[in-house]
């Protein structure tokens, strides 16, 4: 199919032709083309340039929302990881914690686990990108976790004199601890024996049962 005169190849993908989106689209459609643009070229790689084009946005709006590539990328892992503050409930103890750390182990195996690994690299030994990344840390997984514990002591299965911030941050730390030295995936065996060899046992009661 011939191209018309005065016409250059590609110009209806030029972003500057379609609709122009705001907030949360806009912002939906960056993060979008960040995890994109890190599953073709990955973290070094990345550019604000190009997910600005992707997304059809400027690289002006880009930089208003985000002033440095490590706010861009954290806020595209938490973009798609799973909702913590709000666990699947299974109905066990067991059930809950497994569901929740399998969740996140899926997401890590994909361009979000890509992303942060990237991010976490880039930051060692630099103390300004550090402190990027530690105030983008939401403690959403001890939200949770109090979810599930707080479910736990309903059914009787939790012993409330066990429970402790550092105990409930004690499978999220191991977690991201095999994440950080080892990759991914993260064998689901892996995550069973935190759940049954550490995690379970911090908390239950002794003879406790799931139901």
């Amino acid at each position: 199919m011939s191209v018309p005169a005065g016409t250059v190849a590609g110009a209806d993908d030029d972003h500057r032709k379609r609709p122009r989106r705001r907030g949360a689209a806009l912002q939906t459609a960056i993060l979008d083309a960040v995890l994109a643009e890190l599953a073709e070229v990955g973290y070094a790689r990345l550019s604000v340039e190009r997910v600005a084009e992707r997304a059809g946005a400027s690289k002006a709006s880009l930089y208003r929302r985000w002033p440095s590539k490590v706010e861009l990328v954290m806020d595209a892992v938490y973009h798609v990881l799973p909702d913590q503050g709000a666990p699947p409930d299974t109905g066990s103890l067991r059930g809950d914690l497994l569901a929740m750390m399998r969740a996140v182990a899926e997401q890590l195996a994909g361009p979000a686990g890509q992303a942060l690994g990237g991010v976490l690299s880039d930051a060692l030994g630099d103390p300004d990108k550090a402190r990027r990344v530690r105030a983008y840390a939401r403690g959403t997984s001890q939200v949770g976790m109090h979810e599930i514990v707080r479910r736990a002591v309903a059914r009787g299965e939790v012993d409330v004199a066990a429970l402790s911030e550092r105990r409930l941050e004690t499978g999220h730390a191991l977690l991201r601890h095999h994440f950080i030295t080892r990759g991914v995936p993260i064998p689901d065996q892996v995550i069973v024996e935190i759940a049954d060899e550490v995690v379970i046992p911090l908390l239950r009661l002794p003879g406790a049962a799931d139901r």
